[in-house]
């Protein structure tokens, strides 16, 4: 249990990391799909 604290840390980081990342790679796909024209759009 010495290292627990450690273990504890970085799995948060990594985990915040992920959630970052995430969030990010959406971000930017919202904003490029707005300057994609509707009828090159073949998903909608």
């Amino acid at each position: 249990m010495n290292h627990a604290g450690f273990i504890i840390a970085v799995y948060g980081i990594t985990f915040g990391v992920i959630v970052g990342l995430a969030v990010y790679t959406m971000k930017q796909g919202r904003n490029l799909s707005r300057t994609v024209a509707d009828k090159d759009k073949p998903w909608t």
